[in-house]
């Protein structure tokens, strides 16, 4: 993590990087989590949920989540979840050529997404 004089830390990561943003979110300090392709369960294995590592951060806690990931659609995470979805996305934000939405209209959905969502904080 980055720190500087009065400058607030957001943890971040991408996939299991996200799973140890929020693991390790209170010990750093953190006063959010930016969790990019969060991997709610193993794909095929929506028994196996992961969600309780999401419930367990006390910082508010932004899921970036592709609508055909794998590893957990938007839909199936718990209600109350703070999520922008990319349209199509996988697990790695890519959508197909067939998609109603280009690469570069996906990624500013993430890109504007997330920059909202860090202007609503009080940080």
């Amino acid at each position: 993590a980055l720190r500087g004089p009065g400058l607030p830390v957001v943890a971040g990561g991408r996939s299991a990087g996200a799973r140890v943003a929020c693991r390790t979110a209170g010990e750093l300090g953190a006063a959010a989590v930016l969790a990019l392709s969060f991997p709610l369960h193993p794909p095929g294995k929506p028994e196996k949920s992961r969600a309780g590592e999401l419930a367990g951060v006390d910082v508010p806690v932004l899921v970036v989540q592709g609508g055909r990931d794998p590893f957990g659609r938007p839909g199936e995470f718990p209600e109350g979840t703070r999520l922008v979805e990319v349209p199509y996305g996988d697990h790695g934000f890519a959508v197909p050529k067939s998609a109603d939405v280009g690469q570069e209209e996906a990624l500013a959905l993430l890109t504007d997404g997330v920059a909202a969502w860090l202007d609503g904080l009080a940080l």
